[in-house]
This record gives C-alpha cells, structure tokens and sequence, in this order.
C-alpha cells in the first residue's frame, strides 16, 4: 500500500508520540465514518488542549488531517460534506497498520467506538509553578478558578487574550524545532576545535586569573569558601570583550566592492548554492548609486562559515559567539527572542545560575537592558540549548503582567505540553544525573522568574550596536520623559553610595575606554559596560574605534562644533559630605582642538587637566554633590570633530584606566 507523505511524515516520531497522535488520528476518523450524519464529530476546535498539545506539537499529525480532507476554518477543523470518505479510509488504514506493527499486532485495527476529545480548556491567566513531569517543570497557567500552592506567589493579569489561530501554533511549533535542532551544531567537535584555533584561549584564561586576582584584592571575602564568583566568571568577561573588539565586526551596509563607497540596501538578491549550503537563505543587496554595483551580503546561519566571515548583525553574533563559549567549554545556549533579536546564555558553576550575555553590546548579567533601556514590548523569549528548551521570558521582563497580555500567538498550555515532549525526547539517552541537574537548575530558575527585579544601573542604557538610524528605527535607543533620544540628550545617572560605600566613606570608580567599562573598586568591584551607561548627560558625544590604529576614544559625533559629557554624584541621601576628591583623566588634543575638565560643586568650579596624573581638587571638600564635565570644541576642517578627544587608549591597554575618581567621604 502506497503511504502519503503526511503519513510517511508522522511515522518519524518516535513510539511514544506516534501512537498517541495515532490514537487521536483515529478516533476521529472512525467517528465520522460510523456516524456521518453526526454533525459534532465533523468538527475539531483548534483550542482544544487535547488537539493542541497532543496532536499539533506532533510532526505529520495535522497534515494527516489535512490529507484525510478536513479543512480550515476560523476556529475549528471541518470535514465538509464535499470531502471523500474513501480518502480519509485510505489515511487512517495507512495510519492503522503502522500502529499495529509498533504494537506488535496486539491491537487489531478495527474502528473505535465513538469519542469526543475532551472539550476542556486552560485559561492563560496566571503564571504559577508547577512540573509536568518528575524531570521537566516549567511555567504552566491556571484557570482563574483553579486554587493554586499557598506558597506559590501569583502574577496579576488582565482577562485572557483570545485562543491563537492553528498557523500560529504551527509557525511557532517550526521555530522551537527549527532552534532546538540549530543547537545541535555547537556540539560538533571538529567545529569547536575550529573555533578553538582562532580564540586566543591561554590569554584570555590568563587576562581572566589577573581579573579575579584584582577583583580578590579589593575584596578579601572572595578567597571565602562561599565566594560566588569563579575564574569561569571572569572568563566569560573577557570572552565578551575579545567578540566584541578583536574578532567580530557589525555590518550596516558593507561598503562598494569597487569604490569602497556608501551603498544602500536594496532589493534582495536570490541566494546560490553555495549560499543555501552555508545557511543562507536571504541575501542583502548592498547597493552602490555610484557604480551601480551590488555587493551581495549573504545572511549566513551556520557558525563554522561565521568563524571566516566574522561580521554580521545580531543573528551572526550570537550564533558564533555561542559557538566560542561551547570551544571554551562554557555551557552555553542561544536565546531567541520575537520581538527579534537573540543573544546568549552561559551558565555559572560558581553561582549556579545562567548569566544573560550579549556579544553585540559586550554585556553581561544585565537581562532587563531590553525592556528598560531599549524600550522592547517583549512577549516571548526561549533558551535552547543541547539538552533544553526552556521559557526565559520572566528573567527579562520587570512588567510581567504587560508581557502576559502579549503572549496571543499560542496558548500557554499548549507550549507548555509543547516545550515538555521535546524535552522529553532529547533528553531520552541522558544519564539520570544529568537529568536531574536539569531539573535543579530549573527549579531555581522558575522561582527566580516569580519575582521581577529591579532594573540596575547598567541597564538602562538603550542599544549600543548598529548605527544610529538603524537604532532609532527600531526604537531602541533610550528615550528621554518626552520622548527625545538620549543620543543628545541627558542620560540622568547619579553616583549614589551604596552601604558598603556609606560605611567605608569611600568612593572609587575607573573607567577603562579599551574594555569600554566601569569598575567601581568601591563596591565589590563591580562592572558596568558601555561608556555612557554611567553618564549623567551628553550632547554630542560618540565612541569612535579606530580599527586600523587599534586605538578608541570618545569624541565628538561627525559635524558637531562642540560637544559635552558629564557624570554626577550625589551623597546628601546617605547623610555624607566630601572630604576629598582626586581625578585623573585623559584628553588628547590636535590642530587647534580643545578639551576642557571643570569639578563643579554648587558655585564652585575647579578646573582641572587632562594629562592622565591624578590631580586633588581640595576646593570642593564639604559639599554633598558634584559633577565632573568635559567640553570638546575647536579642530579644522571636515575632521574638526576628531582632533578634541578623551579617554584615547589603544585596545590592547586593557589594564589603566582612562579616568579615575577617588571620594574620602565624612558625616554631613
């Protein structure tokens, strides 16, 4: 007997999925072939928890619907009085004799008695805690009536959004395989021995033991058995900066390939095989109004063709660099998001908790950067990794109620069933230590998600990667209270004392333009990327990277007469005033530009030069605020805006910091 494809399709699941959707696959047709004139079995609600979760996440199981005759409509499936029973027969005998050879022929295939699949349904309200089995809990919902733990905090929501249409689910079932089965490629060996050869592994280890050392130093606790933070740590930092300096380069538009001129993106071209092999199927027409060329850019989708071409955007960057992490033998997986746009995870064994890491922004831990400092309406966001699907969303949103209204394009309980049986087959041939380190891990990320947390300082910064006009298209530089972008405007970050601070009366933070991050030594340490994610206001200030010189420095933005920096600090709010103040920081100068540095404390002004010595400001003791500027004018022609510089650094310098503060505090 010849088989159809669906059938043929369905037949690749393996026992357990196979005869469950067979099952249902049956049972509605035996239905209507007993009872034709029964109008209840010609109809499947698509909503319905037992089709959604039992047939839908099953590969095959709804084209073999499909191929039997039924038809969609808004809600349901139906089979209409038009639809050939002969051709469902044909199906459904297909479908019969593969379930009898699975069972051994201990089943005959004669036809079920008549069933209606439970009519049931689950109600996306409210995010709870729960396991759908021994080895894979997950976020479920509950019905508004449905009593849940004591102990479990509830998640306010707004009323049920309406059930998703059958090509939503199918769509998005498309992508959990499609990513899931993507991962796959980070655990070829030969690949991340590739990837190894072009990572310098033995001095990004050694730059990470000097961190952990410094980081020791000025925090004796460190050395304690308890210390949470490991060697690992420090190497995923270094890791990141590496990515994001050295190795890999971000494309707007790549230059013309015979004049090196500005292109435009045009229409699409069609992608070749050797594209197509790569995992390419778009490519970009960057095209030149000058030559009237098109240079092609392929968007490329395989890591070990990434690991030579070394550009991209978001996609590119986060698949290679996912890639380097797995070489470096960092547990690693790639995080999707619908609101477009992915990056990384790593788990770390010293604080047994996954670390969110964006290679394009060279950031690290600061999950709530999105929805805070970009301004994304997020609704979902998954983690998949070699052993793993899992639903990350909560870790990146502090407005869970907000996301909750978002997630339409499926039911809750549908990907929760559906994140569950692809969990259950990969996770077949683990060992039961493994799967039950899965599920520790789990657990406590399921009870980090119940409670949103509040934004840090490092984020609240809007995107740092792509260039200005493509940012602002996607809304994600940061915005201002009325709606202007902080590209000009103040950003509004305040150096306040945290208790460690109070109690020390010390204050001491650096900012190294090489790894473009703060460290403020003065509390454990910690670290904040990106420039002006510390800045209390700027006008015309930009990051310039000279990657033929292998120097960076902030500057001012191309065709601006002057511009400003500025970083505040406030300590009236933990009762201290300044005892005294020492500044160091870097200013380069050419032609006729001019940069220059005043402490302004009230009324107040002490200025100060921008040599790189550290320099006491004695004038400004007793006061409880401050604020720190530097003004960038003068220069001549068309590069004025390039001979006003601070803080000009070669990459390689990673160890000095280009501007430093220091604040002995006392009592007010």
């Amino acid at each position: 007997m010849s088989v159809s494809p669906a059938v043929t399709t369905l037949c690749e699941n393996s026992d357990e999925a196979f005869l469950d959707a067979a099952k249902l696959l049956l049972t509605y047709s035996d239905n209507i072939m007993r009872f034709p004139n029964e109008e209840k079995y010609r109809s499947i609600r698509i909503g319905n928890p037992t089709f959604s979760t039992k047939l839908l996440p099953i590969k095959g199981a709804v084209e073999c619907l499909f191929e039997m005759g039924f038809e969609e409509a808004e809600t349901h499936l139906v089979f209409p009085r038009s639809a050939s029973v002969d051709q469902m027969k044909l199906i459904r005998d297909s479908i019969a004799a593969e379930r009898d050879r699975r069972l051994g022929g201990r089943q005959a295939a004669s036809p079920i008695t008549p069933t209606t699949p439970t009519l049931a349904t689950t109600s996306p309200t409210t995010p709870t805690l729960a396991t759908t089995s021994p080895t894979t809990p997950t976020l479920a919902t509950t019905s508004p009536t449905t009593p849940s733990s004591a102990s479990a905090p509830v998640i306010s929501a707004p009323p049920p959004p309406q059930p998703s249409s059958l090509e939503n689910s199918m769509n998005f079932f498309a992508t959990l395989q499609s990513n899931f089965q993507h991962v796959l490629l980070y655990e070829n060996l030969d690949l991340q021995q590739k990837a190894l050869s072009r990572i310098p592994e033995e001095r990004l280890r050694s730059e990470a033991e000097v961190q952990l050392r410094g980081a020791r130093e000025e925090d004796p606790d460190l050395l304690s058995a308890d210390c949470k933070l490991g060697l690992e740590d420090f190497l995923v930092l270094e890791l990141l900066r590496w990515f994001k300096q050295d190795f890999f380069s971000w494309v707007d538009h790549l230059p013309c390939s015979r004049c090196s001129g500005a292109t435009q993106n045009s229409n699409p071209l069609q992608p070749s095989a050797e594209d197509l092999r790569w995992g390419a199927q778009r490519v970009e027409n960057h095209y030149c109004h000058t030559c009237r060329l098109s240079t092609r850019f392929p968007r490329y989708n395989n890591p070990e063709k990434l690991l030579e071409t070394r550009r991209g955007r978001c996609g590119e960057w986060a698949n290679c660099f996912t890639l380097c992490c797995r070489a470096m033998g960092l547990e690693a997986r790639y995080i999707w998001d619908s609101t477009d746009h992915v990056w990384t995870e790593v788990f770390s064994t010293s604080q047994r908790r996954w670390l969110h890491c964006d290679s394009c922004e060279n950031g690290c831990d600061k999950p709530l950067l999105y929805e805070v400092g970009w301004g994304k309406k997020l609704a979902y966001i998954l983690a998949f990794s070699k052993d793993q699907v899992v639903d990350v969303t909560w870790r990146y949103s502090c407005k869970h109620p907000e996301v909750l209204s978002r997630r339409t394009k499926v039911q809750e309980s549908w990907l929760l069933h559906t994140i569950h049986r692809l969990n259950t087959s990969r996770q077949q041939s683990l060992s039961p230590e493994r799967k039950t380190d899965l599920t520790e891990r789990l657990l406590v990320e399921l009870v980090e998600f119940l409670s949103p947390k509040k934004p840090k300082s490092g984020e609240l910064g809007g995107r740092n990667s792509g260039s200005l006009a493509w940012r602002r298209a996607r809304g994600e530089t940061r915005k201002t209270d009325a709606g202007t972008s902080t590209e000009t405007q103040a950003a509004g970050f305040v150096f306040t004392l945290t208790e460690k601070e109070r109690k020390q009366k010390l204050l001491h933070v650096r900012y190294s333009s090489s790894r473009d991050e703060y460290c403020r030594l003065s509390n454990d340490s910690e670290r904040i990327q990106i420039w002006d994610q510390c800045v209390w206001s700027r006008a015309s200030v930009c990051r310039k990277v000279e990657e033929d010189w292998q120097m960076v420095y902030l500057a001012r933005t191309e065709g601006s007469s002057s511009g400003k920096v500025s970083w505040k600090f406030d300590f009236s709010s933990a009762g201290m005033k300044v005892s005294s103040v020492s500044v160091s920081a870097k200013s380069e100068t050419f032609h006729s530009g001019s940069v220059c540095w005043t402490l302004q404390a009230g009324e107040r002004t002490a200025a100060f030069t921008g040599d790189g010595k550290m320099q006491d400001l004695p004038s400004v003791s007793g006061c409880s605020e401050f604020i720190i500027e530097a003004g960038l004018s003068g220069g001549e022609e068309e590069t004025a805006w390039q001979h006003s510089q601070i803080f000009r650094q070669s990459l390689k310098e990673t160890e000095e910091p280009s501007f430093e503060i220091l604040v002995h505090l006392e009592d007010a």
